[in-house]
């Protein structure tokens, strides 16, 4: 009798331990394997900058900005591909910094021309210090750089301005070509100056401020690209090697320039 009770007590506490009569339990679902995501393809290489030394290049450069018309020519640059160098006014980059930002994005040289378009050739030494350094420094504080290179105002320069663009590690940049774009609103008028006067190893001289000189560029960069002339900022014209305190004019590369 005592047997059979345990027997009968082993069968219930088995039937605890099973599935009831057509119950169907869910399997165990594996995890699924880990997928790595694919790593990201590195960005082309930029190509190398053209030799200077035998092609023709063209230095296209900017004063005074940046201004609305600006973010227009920036435009115009990027369609055509084309780099060029921006002197900036540093109350303007104080005003404008995502212009600022813009123009170093896309590739193009930016660079110191004061901070109120003071004639530095002619200004004292503490003139001459406060109007670098606060442009340096509202240059940077918009694009995270500090200019090397400076445009006098004017082309107006003295052996104190060589002196502190030595100390400041800034060169000169002067120009060979102006269309005097600031005195003469008309864009045929700008159009054909640059035009007849650009040369291999040249830097040309406009102003992004003006709206009329803006809509110039265009016809300037098809018309010298047909004729072989390559666009280059102007540390790229003279090869990357810009001395602080010396003047820039052009190229002096001789006659090899602007050979096949």
């Amino acid at each position: 009798m005592a047997g059979a009770v345990l027997t009968v007590s082993v069968l219930g506490l088995l039937s605890t331990l099973t599935p009831a009569q057509g119950e169907v339990r869910p399997l165990a679902r594996a995890e699924p394997p880990k997928v790595r995501a694919a790593p990201r393809p590195a960005a082309p290489p930029k190509p190398p900058p053209p030799d200077c030394a035998r092609a023709k290049c063209l230095a296209l450069t900017f004063d005074d900005g940046p201004a609305e018309s600006t973010a227009e020519l920036l435009d115009i640059l990027d369609a055509r591909r084309v780099r060029a160098t921006f002197f900036i006014v540093g109350e303007n980059a104080a005003k404008h910094p995502e212009l600022v930002r813009r123009e170093l994005e896309a590739g193009h040289e930016i660079a110191d021309h004061s901070y109120t378009h003071a004639d530095l050739g002619r200004a004292s030494h503490k003139k001459i210090m406060d109007e670098l350094t606060r442009t340096q420094d509202a240059i940077r504080r918009a694009s995270g750089v500090t200019p090397t290179l400076l445009r006098p105002p004017y082309g107006s320069t003295s052996e104190r301005l060589t002196k502190i663009t030595r100390e400041l590690g800034l060169a000169q940049v002067l120009w060979t070509v102006d269309p005097l774009d600031w005195e003469h609103r008309d864009t045929a008028y700008v159009e054909k100056r640059v035009l007849k006067a650009a040369r291999p190893g040249y830097i040309v001289l406009m102003h992004d401020i003006h709206p009329t000189s803006v809509k110039a560029v265009p016809k300037i960069i098809d018309r010298l690209a047909a004729e072989g002339y390559v666009f280059v900022t102007v540390p790229e014209l003279f090869g990357g090697r810009l001395a602080p305190g010396k003047e820039y004019v052009q190229r002096e590369s001789g006659d090899p320039q602007g050979l096949p």
